[in-house]
C-alpha cells in the first residue's frame, strides 16, 4: 500500500455560541475532502504553538487556512491598526510557528486567503489592512455571491510556478478578503494580480513549494484549483 503524505491544515478557532457553549475549533470540510481527493492524507491542526515542533516531524506538507480574522498590522511594522482588523491571537502565534518551522525545513507549504496573508508577514512583507480604503475603483473582494462561485478573474504572472501549474494565464477565483498584500515578501514574487491591481498570490521560487493564493481553491471554481492542490500533494511527496 501507497504511504499518503500527511498533510497538516491549521483550523480556526470560535468562541462559545453556536456549536458549543464552550471554546470550538472549526473546519470547512472542503479543506479537508480537496487534501483527500488530490492523494493527500488530512490532519486538522489543533493551536498549540508549544508542539509544532512535534506536529512538523509528523506532517510531509502544511496548508494555512482562511478566517473571519486578521494578521495583526504590529506583526509587519505597522503603527496603527484599522478598525476592521479582528485578532484571533493565538491562531496566528501558532500558526506562525508551524510556517516558519516548515520553511526551515523546506516543506511545502500552501497559504489559502488569510494563510497567504500570513505567509507574507512571515517571509517579510506586508498587508493592506483594509482594501477599500487603499485601493481606489477596487473590485469586490468581498463577493456578494456564494463561494462556490466565481467573483472576479486574475492573471497569473508569466514564467511563474503557479501559472505552469494552471497551465492558463487566467482564471476565475471566488473571493472572501478585505485585506490583501501590501509590498511581497523579499525573495517572493506575485504570481497573480486581479483587474484592480490587488496581488492575489505570492510564491518563493527559490523553495521547493511555496505558494500561498488569495482565493479559496477548495472550492475547485476551475480546473486550475483542482491542479494546484495536486502539484502540492507531489511536491509533498518528493
Amino acid at each position: 500500500m501507497t504511504t499518503l503524505p500527511v498533510i497538516g491544515i491549521t483550523l480556526d478557532s470560535e468562541e462559545p455560541g453556536g456549536y458549543s457553549k464552550f471554546p470550538w475549533y472549526a473546519l470547512r470540510q472542503n479543506y479537508c475532502g480537496a487534501v483527500a481527493q488530490a492523494g493527500g492524507l488530512p490532519l486538522p491542526l489543533p493551536h498549540e504553538p508549544e508542539l509544532a515542533e512535534a506536529y512538523l516531524e509528523r506532517i510531509h506538507g502544511l496548508i494555512v487556512t482562511g478566517g473571519a480574522f486578521d494578521v495583526d498590522p504590529a506583526l509587519f511594522g505597522a503603527a496603527s491598526r484599522h478598525a476592521t482588523v479582528k485578532l484571533k491571537t493565538r491562531r496566528t502565534e501558532f500558526e506562525l510557528a508551524m510556517v516558519r518551522g516548515a520553511l526551515e525545513r523546506d516543506m511545502p507549504i500552501l497559504g489559502i486567503c488569510g494563510g497567504q496573508q500570513l505567509l507574507n508577514v512571515a517571509l517579510g512583507g506586508s498587508l493592506i489592512q483594509h482594501i477599500p480604503d487603499e485601493v481606489n475603483d477596487c473590485l469586490a473582494h468581498e463577493q456578494p455571491n456564494p463561494r462556490d462561485e466565481p467573483g472576479h478573474e486574475v492573471e497569473l504572472v508569466a514564467g511563474s510556478q503557479l501559472a505552469a501549474i494552471a497551465g492558463t494565464s487566467r482564471i476565475p477565483v471566488n473571493s472572501a478578503h478585505h485585506q490583501a498584500v501590501k509590498t511581497v515578501a523579499p525573495g517572493c514574487i506575485a504570481s497573480a494580480i486581479a483587474s484592480d491591481g490587488v496581488i492575489e498570490a505570492i510564491e518563493d521560487p527559490s523553495r521547493k513549494f511555496c505558494i500561498g493564493v488569495q482565493w479559496h481553491p477548495e472550492f475547485t471554481i476551475s480546473p486550475a484549483d483542482a491542479a494546484l492542490y495536486r502539484a502540492f500533494i507531489k511536491a509533498c511527496t518528493a
